[in-house]
């Protein structure tokens, strides 16, 4: 029988209805990647980590439907070269990176080297980077805003971009989308220089100080950093429907300033510290959600993990005096080369593929997800990209007994602290945890042996929140019986100490730490 017209525009329609209703790319054999980098979440700063005073039942949920981990580590204990690393499976001592990028920056990541999101979009899926960058923009020391900021996050294997270009506490507070601020009128450019903005919060950071973009700056709120960029993420979601996707969710939550929206305000028991991290929770909650509506939560493998420890800024001195616990147990802060400094929450959830409400004491590291995705999805990495990563994926999905990884060097914020960790040994090649040094609380930069005066904590090095001066010039901690760090045992074990010592020497000449990646 000959059809219609009509016949024609009545098959078009059921066709777009029951697409309409088919999950994203059912047929596809890859599953979607969602990684949440959350920016200053301690060890213990959730409820599947031990807190009472915050209350995270989405990210407890996660832990109790899949896997957390217990010595999992960022390789920095400073956001931007944990974030480098973490993208590119190098370590960040190798591209000279101590501090975060605060000032204005070229891009930090050379765009000839294989990353997370090129490697993804590569193998078929769609790729985007909503929240946190600070990872730089251009290729020039002062790139123009007002401009188009490129090379970027497109550059590295980004379809899309939406997010902050610095960070929380740090000007020019305005969107960037893909390659240009979001509002900009170019008769009133953006200019570092000149009259400061208004401190809307206590810890904005306001220099170098900026002027202009009175309109750009005017579409970000403090406050409605955690629901814009959810429904940005959440839409973004939704459209994907031919590929697998990857979607890198790099939340502000919980960087200073602790700006949560209206209905989080004193919601915890943990002060505006607390109420950040529980907006944070609710913005992992619509991820899931979104997932549950998509029908894709079985099909997606989720990583929720933070770019380094808690930090003891106001905030975090607030909650502490609440009881509350950044990092649980461990000694130090964000920027330390101590163990709170980068021991960090890791949790993986795949329903199905991950046993549900287990635990693993694997020793793993974020700069490990490189090597880790690319067994995922069966892919191949050239052999000069991704020298620090190693594939993790059966410490995701089985659970073996035997330790995948034997060394992780770790940064702190000074080079001469750089850190081994080898089995459950940690060296440490200077006295201090090699970050903040400040001794007064209620102070921004309180950290270091002057913390210990304010937190209580102990360790034989130190006494009244001084070095003393009789300490050993360098550290020898012994995890598996010390897991606080009480005690520096270098003095006890000269001979581990040294061959440490000599290890960390070694892989500063090596161009690579693991062997080239090939598929298992």
């Amino acid at each position: 029988m000959k059809k219609t017209p009509l016949d024609f525009t009545i098959a078009v329609m059921f066709t777009a209805i029951v697409l309409s209703f088919t999950p994203a790319h059912a047929a596809a054999d890859k599953p979607n990647i969602v990684l949440i980098l959350v920016d200053d979440l301690g060890y213990g700063d959730t409820g599947c980590y031990g807190a009472t005073k915050v209350k995270t039942p989405n990210i407890d949920k996660l832990a109790s439907e899949g896997r957390r981990f217990t010595d999992a580590h960022s390789a920095s204990a400073v956001c931007t070269p944990s974030r480098y690393a973490l993208l590119t499976g190098e370590y960040p001592f190798r591209k000279k990176l101590w501090g975060p990028v605060m000032n204005p920056s070229p891009l930090v990541i050379d765009t000839a080297r294989t990353t997370i999101a090129s490697l993804l979009k590569g193998q078929g899926y769609a790729t985007a980077c909503f929240g946190k960058w600070h990872l730089g923009f251009g290729n020039k020391p002062n790139p123009d805003w007002n401009e188009e900021l490129k090379p970027g996050p497109l550059e590295l294997g980004f379809d899309h971009f939406f997010g902050i270009p610095v960070v929380s506490s740090h000007p020019p507070f305005v969107w960037v989308e893909d390659h240009r601020v979001l509002g900009l009128d170019p008769a009133d450019p953006l200019v570092y220089g000149g009259k400061e903005l208004t401190q809307d919060f206590p810890e904005k950071m306001l220099k170098p100080a900026m002027s202009g973009a009175k309109a750009a700056h005017a579409l970000y709120k403090d406050e409605e950093l955690g629901s814009t960029l959810t429904e940005k993420a959440m839409t973004w979601m939704r459209s994907q429907h031919d590929k697998p996707f990857f979607l890198y969710f790099a939340t502000p939550h919980i960087h200073h300033p602790f700006t949560p929206s209206a209905r989080f305000k004193g919601s915890s028991q943990a002060g505006r510290y607390g109420d950040f991290i529980q907006e944070l929770d609710w913005m992992v909650g619509e991820v899931m959600c979104t997932l549950d509506e998509l029908k894709q939560r079985e099909n997606t493998l989720i990583i929720f993990t933070s770019d380094n420890g808690g930090m003891l800024n106001q905030g975090g001195q607030e909650a502490w005096k609440s009881g509350h616990r950044l990092n649980g147990d461990l000694l130090g802060f964000k920027f330390d080369a101590w163990e709170g400094g980068h021991r960090v929450p890791f949790v993986a959830h795949w329903p199905g593929k991950i046993v549900a409400g287990s635990t693993s004491s694997q020793l793993i590291c974020q700069v490990d997800l490189l090597a880790t995705f690319a067994a995922l999805t069966d892919a191949t990495l050239p052999a000069a990209d991704g020298p620090d990563s190693i594939n993790i994926l059966p410490a995701l999905l089985e659970n073996p007994l035997q330790p995948l990884r034997e060394q992780l060097v770790l940064s702190p914020n000074k080079e001469k602290n750089l850190a081994l960790r080898e089995g459950h040994w940690l060296y440490i090649g200077a006295q201090g945890g090699g970050g903040f040094f400040g001794n007064k609380p209620g102070n921004h930069d309180l950290g270091g042996p002057g913390a210990l005066t304010f937190t209580s904590e102990t360790n034989s090095d130190i006494a009244n929140g001084k070095i003393k001066t009789n300490a050993p010039a360098a550290q020898l901690y012994d995890l598996k019986a010390d897991p606080s760090q009480s005690r520096n045992i270098i003095r006890e074990h000269p001979e581990q100490a040294n061959l440490m010592a000599k290890h960390l020497a070694e892989l500063h000449q090596q161009p690579r730490s693991t062997p080239p990646f090939s598929k298992p």
